[in-house]
């Protein structure tokens, strides 16, 4: 790794909360540089909370305490995770899992760069000017009627199974998939779970990130829409501005170099797109 890349100076914030209609909140965040992450935990009051607390553990102690990860890291992180939440379900009778999306702070080529990634229907959003962009694909069912030409991706927000999940860390598909992006001056990320972009289409969560001065505002104005408009289901989200040490050029870097990771032994690199 080389040394190049001064470590980028960050400006953040994370909220969770319940909902409006559930007493237990199965969200987890991590936001400890180099690593920022959602995950939504699957088990129901049984174990979904325990599920999505390991992912964060997992990440904690694999990535914690560093300016900048490894892509390797990375990978053992996602692999501790799945092992982890895999001991959850094996005390249930339901089973459990989690999802997970991200950013991590890498170099590449002697610069700061992201390491996008995700697994299930937590999202990673850039935004930049008064434009956003999604940079992670949900792994949903609704995903994958819209990638066939079934399903409209404005009615994502209203399709009745938008909850089923194709993948999640504990689950037979636990595939995980990154991209790198560059780190920019004066870019906006979230992460969030489905309990945000559920509730608040893109246009709002946009027009929320634009208005918005600091992330603290932002984020506190984004769990109170999501509340306003439901809160059917818990709310998590890290909003992450990059004030300095980033590149000044503007990135229109997208999903369009995604490549996917197994989680399993046998990964021993984790492939990114650009």
């Amino acid at each position: 790794m080389s040394p190049a890349a001064a470590t980028p100076q960050l400006a953040v914030a994370a909220a969770t909360d319940p909902g409006m209609r559930r007493k237990v909140n199965e969200d987890a965040y991590l936001a400890e540089a180099p690593v920022f992450l959602v995950a939504d935990g699957m088990g129901g009051y049984e174990a979904g909370d325990l599920a999505s607390a390991a992912v964060v553990s997992a990440f904690r102690d694999a990535l914690g305490g560093r300016d900048y990860a490894r892509l390797e890291d990375v990978r053992d992180a996602l692999l501790a995770a799945d092992d982890r939440v895999a001991q959850v379900a094996s005390a249930t009778t339901r089973g459990a899992g989690s999802t997970v999306s991200g950013i991590t702070l890498v170099q590449h080529d002697g610069e700061p760069y992201w390491l996008v990634f995700n697994v299930g229907d937590s999202r990673v959003y850039r935004h930049v000017g008064t434009e956003l962009a999604q940079l992670t694909v949900d792994h949903s069912l609704g995903q994958e009627l819209v990638e066939r030409g079934e399903l409209r991706r404005e009615d994502l927000q209203t399709f009745p199974d938008r909850n089923v999940i194709t993948r999640a860390i504990g689950a037979a598909d636990s595939m995980a998939d990154s991209w790198l992006v560059p780190v920019v001056n004066g870019e906006r990320l979230l992460i969030c779970s489905d309990g945000l972009h559920s509730e608040v289409d893109d246009e709002s969560i946009r027009a929320v990130l634009t208005m918005s001065g600091k992330p603290e505002t932002a984020a506190q104005a984004l769990v109170a829409r999501a509340n306003q408009n439901g809160g059917r289901d818990n709310i998590s989200l890290i909003v992450l501005d990059v004030l300095a040490g980033g590149s000044d050029a503007p990135s229109d870097v997208t999903t369009a170099g995604a490549s996917s990771t197994p989680v399993d032994d046998s990964a021993d690199t984790l492939p990114v797109g650009r």
